[in-house]
C-alpha cells in the first residue's frame, strides 16, 4: 500500500473526500503528509486498516468519524492512540454499513427512476451516478454566450450560408433540443453496430436499463431523421461516455453530427455525361468503396464531404490551415477519415467523418440516395479556439469564467483567461480490487462522484498481485476557478 502526499491543516477536506471514497467502496488505503512525526492505525473495516499521518491527527480524526456519519452514515469507532504506541498494534473498529444510494442510480429491479419527466424501470443494467444525473438537461450548447454555443452558432451560421436549398431556404435543418435519452436499438442497431461489438459495453455507456440510455453520440437520431425524409441536417446535442479522468475527458460532452444525402440528378448534376453515370453497382467491397456504390459516386460523395469540412474549419481557423485526412475505421461509414489540423505547430485530431454505409441509408427508407456523415465535438474545438486548459470548466457557473465568452459577435477572438493561478495537489490512493466484476470506469464514476471536478486527473501508475490484486492511483485536485491554498 502507498501513501497520500498532502500538507499541513488545510488539505484535510480532502483527505475526508478520499477516505469517505474508500470507506464506502471497502478500499484498503493509506494515507500521509510530507513531514509525518507520527502514525495512527484506524481499523475501518475486517481486513481493511487505514493510517493517517500527520500534524493535526487528534483533530482529524474527531472531523473523519463526524463526515462519515453525516455522509455515509457509517457507524465507525474509531480508535485513537498516543505518539508512542508502536506501528504494529493494531486496533479493530466494528460496525456494518449500508449501501450508500448517492453513488449510482442502481435501482433493485422493480425500482424507477425518473429522468426528464418520464419514469424508466431499472434492472442488472442500470448504472446511472448522481453525478452524470445532475448533467442532464443543463444543454450547455442552448446556454446563450457558452462557449459551446458561440461553436454550434458559428458552426449554424456557416450551413445557413453557404447551403442554400431551392427557394433561398437553408438546405441544412438543425435539431438541438433531442432528448438525450435513447432506445439501444437507436444508439447501436440502428447504426449497424453488432451485438458483440466493444462500444456497447456497460462498462463504456449510461445505462438506465436494457433497453434504453443516454446517447453515447449524436448518431443515434440518424435513422429517425432519414426514416423522416430529411436529407440534409445538423444535430447538436449533450453525449454521455463512461471514460477516464484527466484535463481531456468527462463523462458528458457535446457533439455536433451532419448528414447529407444526394440523389442520382443532385451528385452528377454539372459532370460531363452525368445523365449516363449510376449511384449502385454490384462489386466487392475494397478499401476505397462499398459494394454498392459505383467508384465514380464514392468518389464525388467523398469530394463533396472533404470540401464541406474545409469550408468550415477555414471559417472556424482562419485561411492558411494545414489539413490532413486519416483512414479509420467507423461501423456506419466506409470509406472513413479522421480530419486533423496543425494548429500552432501541432497535428490535432477534429473531427470523423464518412460515407454512409448503404445498408443504413435503405433502412431508412432512402434507397435511391447515397450521402455522407461527419461528427465533432464541441469541447475539443472550444479548446482549441478558446484555449481552454480543462474540460471542467464548461461546467463552470462563476461568472468570472462566464462573462469572458460575452461577446457581440460570435467570430470575435477570445482568449481564455485563467481563474487560478495556483498549483494543484497529487493524492496517491492505493486499494484492493474485488475479486469479479470490477471496471475501471466504476472506480471514474466513484471518484466523480465523491470528488466532483476538484479531480483532475487520476492515473494508474503501479499494480500489485500477492494473491489478490492491488492498484495504485495517484488522484490529482486542482480547482480552476478558486484558490487551493495551504
Amino acid at each position: 500500500m502507498c501513501a497520500m502526499r498532502g500538507r499541513r491543516e488545510n488539505w484535510k477536506d480532502y483527505y475526508l473526500v478520499v477516505l469517505d471514497l474508500c470507506v464506502k467502496k471497502g478500499l484498503a488505503i493509506l494515507f500521509s503528509t510530507v513531514a509525518a512525526p507520527f502514525c495512527i492505525p484506524i481499523s475501518s473495516a475486517p481486513g481493511f486498516h487505514f493510517f493517517w499521518i500527520g500534524e493535526f491527527v487528534k483533530e482529524v480524526s474527531t472531523m473523519v468519524c463526524s463526515a462519515l456519519r453525516r455522509v455515509a452514515h457509517v457507524r465507525v469507532y474509531l480508535v485513537r492512540k498516543a505518539s508512542g504506541v508502536s506501528r504494529g498494534h493494531q486496533h479493530q473498529a466494528l460496525g456494518s454499513r449500508p449501501a450508500a444510494s448517492e453513488f449510482a442510480a442502481r435501482g433493485a429491479p422493480g425500482s424507477v427512476v425518473e429522468l426528464l419527466g418520464k419514469p424508466y424501470p431499472q434492472d442488472d443494467y442500470s448504472n446511472l451516478s448522481q453525478k452524470v444525473l445532475s448533467r442532464v438537461g443543463r444543454n450547455l450548447h442552448n446556454q446563450q454566450h457558452h462557449p459551446l454555443w458561440l461553436i454550434k452558432e458559428r458552426v449554424k451560421e456557416h450551413f445557413y450560408k453557404q447551403y442554400v436549398g431551392r427557394f433561398g431556404t437553408p438546405l441544412f435543418s438543425v435539431y438541438d433540443d433531442l432528448s438525450p435519452v435513447v432506445t439501444t436499438w437507436q444508439n447501436f442497431d440502428s447504426l449497424l453496430i453488432p451485438a458483440g461489438h466493444p462500444s456497447r459495453k456497460k462498462g463504456d455507456n449510461y445505462y438506465l436499463n436494457r433497453t434504453h440510455m443516454l446517447r453515447a453520440h449524436t448518431s443515434a437520431h440518424q435513422w429517425d431523421l432519414l426514416h423522416a425524409g430529411l436529407d440534409a441536417f445538423l444535430v447538436v446535442g449533450d453525449v454521455y461516455r463512461r471514460d477516464q479522468i484527466d484535463s481531456q475527458h468527462y463523462p458528458v460532452f457535446h457533439q455536433l453530427e451532419a448528414v447529407r444525402l444526394f440523389s442520382k440528378h443532385e451528385l452528377f448534376a454539372g459532370i460531363k455525361n452525368g445523365e449516363s453515370l449510376q449511384l449502385f453497382e454490384q462489386s466487392s467491397r475494397s478499401a476505397h468503396k462499398q459494394e454498392t456504390h459505383t467508384m465514380e459516386a464514392m468518389k464525388l460523395v467523398e469530394f463533396d464531404l472533404k470540401q464541406t469540412l474545409t469550408r468550415l474549419v477555414t471559417h472556424l481557423f482562419g485561411d492558411g490551415l494545414d489539413i490532413r485526412w486519416v483512414d479509420c475505421y467507423f461501423p456506419f461509414t466506409h470509406p472513413s477519415f479522421e480530419m486533423e489540423i496543425n494548429f500552432h505547430g501541432e497535428w490535432l485530431e477534429v473531427l470523423g467523418c464518412g460515407v454512409m454505409e448503404q445498408q443504413l441509408v435503405n433502412s431508412a427508407g432512402a434507397q435511391d440516395r447515397v450521402g455522407w456523415a461527419f461528427g465533432l465535438g464541441l469541447e475539443r474545438l472550444a479548446m482549441i479556439l478558446y484555449d481552454i486548459p480543462d474540460i471542467r470548466l464548461f461546467w463552470s457557473e462563476d461568472e468570472r469564467f462566464l462573462k469572458q465568452f460575452l461577446v457581440s459577435d460570435i467570430n470575435q477572438k477570445v482568449k481564455f483567461q485563467p481563474l487560478s493561478k495556483y498549483p494543484a495537489v497529487i493524492n496517491d490512493i492505493s486499494f484492493w480490487l474485488p475479486s469479479e466484476n470490477y471496471s475501471e470506469n466504476d472506480f471514474y464514476d466513484l471518484v466523480r462522484t465523491i470528488g466532483g471536478d476538484l479531480v483532475e486527473k487520476v492515473d494508474l501508475i503501479d499494480k500489485f498481485e500477492h494473491p489478490n490484486t492491488s492498484l495504485h492511483t495517484p488522484v490529482l485536485f486542482n480547482h480552476k476557478e478558486n484558490v487551493l491554498s495551504c
